[in-house]
């Protein structure tokens, strides 16, 4: 089956060998994930994707998506209405618990999980996720089950990347005052009012899931869910072949093989996600936009693309992908030229250039690294592959330690809206997710107006022109979209949405 992206938006194999294999009944399912957990499972500080996944199927929202879809529907809430462009209206479903005595669901508990993501964190700093719910003026509680969302600007990302994400999670305001959401206290307690509660993480083995006997919506269709933590794709392959794994995401050159194992079906859908090679524009000689220039003309993106992902995925021109609202279809395609590159590195002074690429260990990221390292020696420049697991890396263009990165082959999810996609690259995030350090006041403007403007024809307008910002920095060299493919038992039904990382375990079915 093969999914396109105008369709779907209309530990070592050792480790894992020695545990026993949980899922021999259809009643339960272990899935591998790419990592194991990294920092806190709180909605307003979490990582990416696969913290996402977990606490949408522990603490869902007012409204979720629909399985396999970016579309939603009522999750939390009995009602929803957008009243007015600045206006939302909810009534939540009554009689709706937290797990572990934590009381029922009220406005009251809404109001906390989407006031706080504009408070400052410990550090002062505001919370990770914080421009999800930048709009938002406060929740005003009208009744035990409840309320209004009050928003000073228009914010139509709400309702596709915001309330049936995790920035839409409900979480209980007893329970986080109480220690919960934190991964450095354990227990790890993650308290919802979902279909499955957080029952056990073992750090770099598992992460156990156990539906809800009390959950008084439509039963799920599995009693556990164990979710193995498996960086190789070809050793999540081989537990698949051995069924000690019922899902897993294979590499997409793989998929006929996988294809013919019995009793197992395949996936693969166009990505939409960014991947790219970012240059820190404050390191010396980055600083220099002839040096960044040099960079890039010296670089055949194809043959990157080749040599990490074998020909499965698409070159990318621009951060938003085809299908989605702000493409940028005219953004430059450009060739290499390594004449115009060494000419320009002699103009900046920069001949015999040394520079370090932090990358993930991953095979595709570590293969595109490698043909990086070759395509930029032709023009002079010595790249040492600087390769760190998960936990490294993530941390790598955080804080202090950000302002040492000099080359950094990063990839983030996408999602249905812009303005998630583009968020990352303000000048807030320096220091957080922009590694680039890049810093420009008319992409910030851009990126602001565009979020708060529900006209779709003046938004693509914005959100290209904050692309053309990007591309005249020459601090983003983008790679592919990627493709995303994956093998499951043919008894079983994927909730997977269209972006390829998020999913929806306690939307997982049988066929």
């Amino acid at each position: 089956m093969r999914l396109h992206r105008r369709t779907l938006l209309g530990s070592g194999m050792a480790a894992f060998l020695s545990a026993p294999v949980l899922a021999q009944s259809r009643d339960e399912i272990t899935l591998a994930i790419a990592r194991d957990i990294q920092g806190a499972l709180d909605p307003a500080t979490r990582l990416s994707s696969l913290e996402a996944n977990i606490l949408r199927a522990v603490c869902p929202g007012l409204i979720a998506f629909r399985p396999g879809s970016f579309a939603w529907e009522p999750a939390l809430a009995r009602a929803i209405r957008q009243d007015s462009p600045t206006v939302i209206s909810f009534e939540l479903h009554p009689g709706r618990h937290f797990q572990d005595g934590f009381g029922e669901v009220t406005a009251e508990d809404v109001k906390f999980s989407f006031e706080r993501f504009r408070e400052p964190g410990p550090d002062g700093k505001p919370p990770s996720y914080a421009a999800d719910w930048e709009a938002l003026d406060h929740v005003e509680v009208t009744g035990p089950h409840a309320g209004r969302i009050l928003l000073r600007t228009p914010a139509p990302m709400l309702w596709s990347t915001v309330l049936p994400d995790a920035s839409g999670c409900i979480i209980s305001r007893r329970a986080f005052a109480q220690g919960a959401y934190r991964t450095d206290r354990q227990p790890v307690r993650v308290i919802g009012a979902g279909p499955y509660t957080f029952a056990q993480w073992e750090p770099n083995r598992a992460v156990v899931l156990r539906a809800d006997p009390s959950w008084p919506g439509p039963k799920p269709a599995f009693a556990r869910i164990t979710l193995r933590p498996m960086r190789d794709a070809r050793t999540a392959e081989l537990a698949l072949r051995g069924d000690e794994l019922q899902f897993a995401a294979i590499d997409p050159q793989n998929v006929a093989t996988i294809g013919r194992v019995a009793r197992t079906r395949v996936m693969k859908q166009d990505g939409i996600n960014m991947v790219w090679l970012g240059l820190n524009v404050e390191r010396p000689p980055l600083d220099d936009p002839r040096v960044r220039q040099a960079i890039r003309a010296a670089i055949d993106v194809p043959s990157v693309v080749e040599g990490g992902w074998g020909g499965a995925a698409s070159v990318a021109h621009a951060p938003i992908a085809p299908g989605l609202l702000g493409h940028w279809e005219a953004a430059p395609r450009r060739g290499r030229d390594l004449a115009a590159a060494r000419r320009m590195l002699a103009e900046a002074g920069a001949q015999r250039l040394r520079l370090r690429l932090t990358l993930l260990n991953q095979p595709t990221y570590q293969n595109a690294g490698v043909v990086l390292q070759a395509l930029l020696a032709e023009a002079g420049i010595t790249i040492d592959l600087d390769v760190r697991d998960g936990g490294a890396f993530w941390s790598a263009g955080s804080g202090e330690a950000g302002k040492s990165l000099e080359l950094v082959l990063q990839r983030f999810a996408g999602k249905a809206d812009p303005a998630f996609n583009l968020q990352w690259f303000t000048a807030a995030q320096v220091g957080e997710w922009n590694w680039q350090r890049w810093r420009d006041p008319e992409f910030d403007r851009l990126v602001a107006d565009a979020a708060r403007t529900d006209d779709a024809a003046v938004r693509t307008k914005q959100y290209i022109a904050a692309q053309q910002r990007m591309d005249e920095s020459a601090a983003f060299i983008w790679l592919t979209h990627e493709v995303h493919a994956f093998g499951y038992r043919d008894w079983l039904v994927p909730a997977v949405l269209p972006n390829g990382d998020d999913m929806s375990f306690d939307r997982f079915a049988r066929a």
